[in-house]
């Protein structure tokens, strides 16, 4: 074999190693508009100031990064600084990035500039308006809240799956950006294990969707959970105890899914070596209200139109159907002690994600065409203080102020006759 048949060979192994580790970063999610090609940017990004649209990362020489050389690729992905000098918006998760390897980065970059069909679409200016468009006062932030570049480095002694675990979580990955709740300046309050509890304790609100707690804390975080039910659900989206849905559809579908085995057992790994953090009991079933349910009994508020509308998926055990429809007794979710994402659920609607382990979608119809917001409260009231759950009530108000930022065509419509 020729030394150019060599480097050649040395050069697709490089892109196809960059493909799957784009794939675990996820940036086809980000960087490709609904119906747009991949990687052309255009994806409209709700942050507190506006809106901010994602870039063309194809090698396009005039509309994408296609003259990017090596460094100018590594400072933007890992500095948040851009070819021209200007800070980035941490949208773009570079402080996650930034413990990425010096390797895997020059795999990437090969990727991007080799294995990516180049697009010529511009960028779409943010829909930010002044002052908050001025783009110096990221570079404070910057200065402020993102990490030293700087590779990642566990604990002496951690097993070499939980180091990869780590890697994966704390870079690529970048669990934190959504799992992880934020402070005054909207800067993660941790973005490893090492740098206190906070760390992937549960995110904020995002697009109306709340980030889960991936800690072992046992009623709202993962500490019921198996490292085979941590691997199932990255696989497949669904496990015998919960669905993904939000933002969480789009991990599994572009990125979790494709992961091998050996990374996917690591994260899991990872995931259950992180300890709770809020003092919880572990939760137990309690059959009260299944017996209720069973016989027919609505005299509690909401027992009625949860029989009419969940019962036939979600049965009156609570205990839904595995891996198909997800068991509403002792779920994380339903006892988080934000009851938003249950509330666009049940007024929006949700699918499972489509993978190559369950192609077979379930999806749960929008009810919000046709439950009042009494009645969505009333229900999902029932749901967070029966069969063991023990969360908070949720009240009109709360169904109102999820109703208003859902858009009307995601609620649904009456059938038609």
């Amino acid at each position: 074999m020729s030394a150019a048949a060599v480097a050649d060979d040395a050069t697709q192994q490089l892109v196809r190693r960059g493909e799957y580790l784009a794939r675990v970063g996820d940036c086809v999610a980000c960087h490709t508009a609904t119906g747009g090609k991949p990687f052309a940017g255009g994806l409209p990004i709700q942050s507190p100031i506006g809106t901010i649209y994602s870039t063309n990362i194809t090698p396009d020489t005039a509309k994408g990064i296609g003259t990017y050389t090596y460094d100018d690729f590594e400072r933007a992905v890992r500095h948040g600084i851009s070819k021209q000098g200007y800070t980035l918006y941490p949208a773009m998760p570079y402080p996650s990035y930034a413990r990425v390897h010096d390797d895997d980065m020059h795999a990437l970059y090969a990727y991007f500039m080799h294995g990516v069909a180049p697009v010529s679409q511009p960028n779409r200016a943010e829909g930010i308006n002044w002052p908050m468009s001025m783009r110096w006062p990221l570079t404070l932030w910057r200065w402020a809240f993102a990490p030293k570049v700087e590779a990642s480095s566990p604990p002496p002694g951690t097993a070499p799956v939980i180091a990869r675990g780590a890697y994966l979580v704390e870079g690529l990955a970048h669990c934190s950006a959504c799992h992880t709740p934020r402070g005054f300046g909207m800067q993660e309050l941790a973005l490893t294990g090492q740098q206190g509890p906070s760390f992937l304790s549960g995110g904020g609100l995002i697009d109306s969707w709340i980030a889960t707690n991936l800690r072992g804390d046992p009623a709202t975080g993962l500490g019921q959970w198996s490292e085979t039910d941590l691997t199932t659900f990255l696989k497949s989206g669904a496990n015998d105890r919960t669905a993904a849905f939000g933002g969480m559809t789009d991990v599994v579908q572009h990125s979790t899914q494709y992961m091998t085995d050996e990374d996917r057992t690591a994260i899991a790994r990872y995931l259950k070596s992180l300890p709770g953090t809020k003092g919880e009991a572990p939760p137990h079933y309690d059959a009260k209200v299944s017996t209720a349910l069973h016989s027919g009994d609505v005299t509690r508020p909401g027992a009625d139109t949860y029989l009419n509308s969940c019962a036939a998926c979600h049965r009156s055990d609570g205990k839904g159907y595995a891996s198909v429809f997800p068991t509403l007794a002792l779920n994380p979710v339903v006892n988080d002690s934000d009851a938003t994402s249950l509330i666009h659920i049940v007024l929006a609607g949700s699918s499972t994600p489509v993978t190559k382990a369950a192609p077979a979608q379930f999806a749960m119809p929008p009810y919000g065409w046709r439950l009042s917001d009494t009645e969505v409260a009333n229900v999902l009231t029932l749901l967070r203080s029966s069969w063991g759950n023990h969360a908070s009530p949720v009240t009109v108000a709360q169904v109102a102020k999820v109703r208003a930022i859902i858009p009307a065509a995601s609620l649904g419509a009456a059938p038609q006759r």
